[in-house]
């Protein structure tokens, strides 16, 4: 059966890419076939191949499914700043309809597992008044949280699955990704999460020297997603 989620973080640097690339992994260990979309990137490098993003290669080397480059990250932008100033200085119109035709092409693949991954957090904006949550809400796409596990991490996580349930969609899972080990009464803070989010934790990612996809993928279960 062919499934397909919208990841997004409850911020920016909370490790989204790379709880990502451990669930494609984590896919294809299972033998599932598998396809990513990221679908505006800044902070991209330039090649001779042109503007190339690190989180979308990460995501790109975890796609069974033979994808370009092109398809995975159609929107790229050399600056790291947020996407819609990027945007905005390079003259682009960023709105929801020129993303979601190269997404809807990536999900009419068919993977058995496919995940379209957001940029920062829930509410990053685009042009006019539009946000990046406009595409997960166009594509009618559940969503798996990212929680950077720090201080403030609750609040972070419980309004952004807030905001996801007051824009219609349903909140399939999350990951607790520690990014501050050192964090006051960890266990607590991931008791109080695990409590108050709606939905099951897919793992418990602790700061690991090697966050490659297959070592993040060892502490994660597909199994509970719906």
């Amino acid at each position: 059966m062919s499934v397909a989620y919208f990841i997004t973080g409850t911020d920016t640097d909370v490790g989204k890419t790379t709880i990502a690339a451990g669930l494609l992994h984590a896919a294809r260990l299972a033998g599932k076939s598998t396809a990513a979309g990221k679908p505006v990137a800044s902070g991209c490098r330039l090649t001779a191949q042109g503007l190339r993003n690190a989180d979308a290669l990460a995501l790109l080397a975890e796609c069974s499914l033979p994808l370009s480059y092109a398809e995975v990250n159609p929107v790229a932008f050399e600056p790291a700043i947020a996407p819609h100033l990027a945007a905005r200085e390079a003259g682009v119109g960023l709105t929801v309809q020129s993303l979601l035709k190269p997404m809807q092409q990536i999900l009419a693949r068919g993977a058995d597992f496919t995940l379209i991954e957001g940029a920062g957090g829930w509410r990053v904006p685009l042009a006019d008044q539009a946000n990046l949550s406009d595409l997960a809400m166009a594509l009618k796409l559940p969503v798996i949280l990212v929680v950077g596990v720090r201080l403030g991490c609750i609040s972070h996580a419980l309004l952004t699955a807030e905001a996801i349930a007051r824009d219609g969609l349903p909140l399939a899972g999350w990951v607790a990704n520690i990014i501050d080990p050192k964090t006051s009464r960890l266990e607590e803070n991931l008791a109080t999460l695990a409590e108050r989010l709606p939905a099951p934790c897919l793992g418990r990612v602790p700061k690991l020297k090697d966050a490659g996809a297959a070592a993040v993928a060892e502490y994660l279960e597909l199994d509970l997603l719906d």
